[in-house]
């Protein structure tokens, strides 16, 4: 066996022994991953020669890019940084030509690294499948040990290729999920033909029919009706719409995520506190706000972007406006805020855009109810 194979059926064993470690297997599909990325963190120190490690990943969750796990440095010392990968070029580096990047010697990093930095510089890995970009693993090289060796970066790209695995495999699973949520909305659009509809056609050809109804074709008319009224009733306490994801975090972390993703856009909190959003209607609340924002960006150019958080006579209310519309934007309405607006119908409540002053553009959500 040669020293290059050995070292990456080491790599393999340790993979093996990180997922085994997770006490509970509903960790890596539904929690946030701190285990196994801080475990395989672990690895990589042991495996690698590096001292420190962290592991970069994008968290749909808190819908930012954050430190995912951590080894020899506190993880905590990253929890307030906004990240992206402009925020360090060798991550890009290392995405785009899918290898192991080592920056040797006395370097630069944006301060949200400084305290990664060694006196030898960083090694960065990729973490990517398929093309689609998931995150980086980011190290520190101790100064008194030489450039990596082939088979260490070969390890290195291979715990990251892992690491994408197990991404890969949350994806999976919300997509499945979804799928669930699509063959449930087509078996209630089928129930509403075969029971509703069908009763209502058989009403109408007795209704178009000529001469008058008898009293027996009356009654059972009515019956057919009060049956298809309840068995739309039924079908129709079903969601109506997606429901928003889950999240980790709150409307005012989102609020602050994307005044520094969109600098340009001027998010600002005109008016409320975010803090006081209902629990119950964080993820409808950040979803119609990174919505809005979207939307603003995209199809806007305004000087401001202003979020009003109210509660209007018991209702909860947040309103999104910017100035930038332009006849483009006039004509554009998002499948998002439309998606969002079905949500809201299920929570009590109603979600209304459009312009409502020249220039401006508003997005309204008003819940009943909603403290």
């Amino acid at each position: 066996m040669t020293t290059e194979s050995g070292a990456h059926i080491q790599a393999l064993d340790a993979f093996v022994d990180v997922l085994a470690g997770i006490p509970d297997e509903a960790a890596l599909a539904d929690g946030d991953g701190l285990t196994f990325y801080s475990g395989l963190c672990v690895a990589i120190c042991e495996l690698s020669a590096v001292d420190r490690a962290v592991i970069f990943r994008y968290d749909a969750a808190r819908r930012k890019v954050r430190a995912a796990g951590a080894h020899g440095i506190d993880i905590a010392v990253f929890e307030e940084g906004f990240f992206t990968v402009e925020t360090l070029a060798a991550a890009r580096q290392a995405l785009e030509e899918d290898r192991v990047v080592e920056i040797l010697g006395d370097v630069e990093v944006p301060s949200e690294f400084a305290p990664l930095v060694g006196e030898a510089g960083l090694v960065v890995a990729p973490i990517a499948a398929a093309g689609r970009w998931m995150g980086v693993i980011i190290a520190d090289r101790p100064a008194d040990r030489p450039g990596l060796s082939e088979p260490e970066r070969d390890v290195l790209w291979m715990l990251g290729k892992t690491a994408a695995l197990a991404a890969t495999a949350r994806i999976a699973t919300f997509q499945a999920q979804r799928a669930r949520e699509l063959e449930a909305k087509i078996d209630m659009a089928r129930e509403i033909h075969d029971g509703v509809i069908q009763r209502l056609f058989g009403v109408s050809l007795a209704l178009s029919g000529e001469g008058p109804l008898g009293e027996e074709a009356r009654a059972r008319s009515s019956d057919e009706l009060q049956a298809a009224l309840a068995d739309l009733r039924v079908a129709l306490q079903r969601p109506l719409g997606r429901d928003s994801r889950p999240t980790q975090t709150t409307l005012a972390h989102e609020l602050q995520r994307l005044d520094a993703e969109h600098p340009d856009l001027g998010v600002v909190l005109e008016y409320g506190d975010p803090a006081d959003v209902p629990p119950d209607l964080e993820p409808l609340a950040q979803s119609v706000l990174t919505e809005a924002v979207r939307n603003a960006h995209k199809h806007a150019r305004p000087t401001s972007v202003r979020v009003r958080v109210s509660d209007d006579d018991g209702a909860f209310v947040l309103e999104v406006r910017n100035d930038g519309v332009s006849d483009r934007t006039r004509r554009v309405s998002g499948m998002g805020l439309r998606l969002a607006a079905l949500e809201a119908l299920q929570h009590g409540g109603i979600l209304e855009f459009g312009e409502r002053a020249p220039g401006d553009w508003q997005v309204r959500l008003v819940v009943s109810g909603g403290r």
